[in-house]
């Protein structure tokens, strides 16, 4: 390898999530239809004798001591499973919200294994850089190649990838970290009873389908920071909204339109109305990180 290497980490929207129960070792088994946005970490990777990490781009100053990110997790434990792989220079523009719900730094961690495979010539469906992922943390899975799935238990079970049709969005995020750890420990139990099944491949039957799979966590997000209800709110009264939700454990929510004219007009009235919130208009669908 000599030549930068570069690679996307798209943000992870769960258009529903359902919490199952907590285990014995307290992680909580999950059911969730994840999809990605557009919106992305960019992290590009060079040859170098030893492991780096640089950190630049609008939410740089929140992303934590350089020896926490999951990046350098990912390398240590990309090494742990396949002994003598090559790393380098890792430098990171930090385009998503740190905290926010959008599974960020998995996605960052997903996207330093797929760099140090394209460098070491592992390929992406050795099973060896999906345990690396795996020890990373629940969500790396998922985001390895970031295709809309069902994750179910602790991350650690997809399904097979699902083609979902594009869909218009405006992401909203109050820039206000919120720790996961802090909304399981408000939440008060399931309000979700049907499972995910046969999910719908056409807009309309989808934005049915997801109005009727919501969100468990919400309560306890609002309870931690009830901007995410100020938010659902504002969200839901923006001309032709189709769906209002929080994604993962908040606090960023997301509306979804009926076109990507609609949700670049409903970013533009929201920020209008919101200017220290940061919003975002985005597709969410399909897109793989898949060469």
């Amino acid at each position: 390898m000599s030549a930068t290497l570069l690679e996307k980490a798209p943000a992870k929207i769960n258009l529903t999530l359902r919490v199952l129960g907590r285990r014995a070792d307290g992680y909580h088994e999950l059911e969730s239809l994840v999809a990605f946005a557009d919106v992305a970490d960019t992290l590009t990777l060079q040859p170098a004798a030893e492991d780096r990490l640089e950190i630049n781009g609008p939410f740089a100053g929140k992303s934590g001591p350089l020896a926490d990110n999951l990046i350098l997790k990912a390398r240590t434990a990309l090494d742990e499973c396949i002994a003598g792989t090559r790393g380098g220079v890792f430098r990171l523009e930090k385009n998503i919200p740190v905290a926010a719900g959008l599974g960020g730094g998995s996605a960052d961690a997903a996207a330093a294994l797929r760099l140090a495979a394209r460098a070491n010539g592992i390929a992406f469906d050795d099973r060896r850089l999906m345990s690396a992922a795996l020890a990373v943390g629940a969500d790396v899975p998922v985001c390895l190649d970031s295709r809309a799935r069902i994750m179910r238990g602790v991350g650690e079970l997809l399904s097979e990838p699902i083609d979902l049709p594009a869909l218009p969005a405006v992401l909203v995020n109050p820039r206000v970290a919120l720790a996961t750890r802090e909304v399981f420990s408000k939440f008060t139990g399931s309000q979700s009873r049907n499972g995910i099944a046969d999910v719908p491949r056409e807009f309309g039957a989808l934005i049915e389908f997801l109005k009727q799979h919501d969100n468990d966590l919400t309560p306890a997000a609002s309870a931690c920071a009830p901007v995410v209800g100020e938010m659902l709110r504002a969200l839901q009264s923006l001309p032709r909204i189709k769906l209002a939700r929080m994604s993962g454990s908040g606090p960023t929510c997301f509306a979804l339109f009926g076109s990507q004219a609609d949700a670049i007009a409903a970013a533009q009235k929201l920020g209008d109305q919101h200017s220290n919130w940061w919003i975002q208009p985005a597709m969410i669908g399909s897109a793989s990180t898949q060469p």
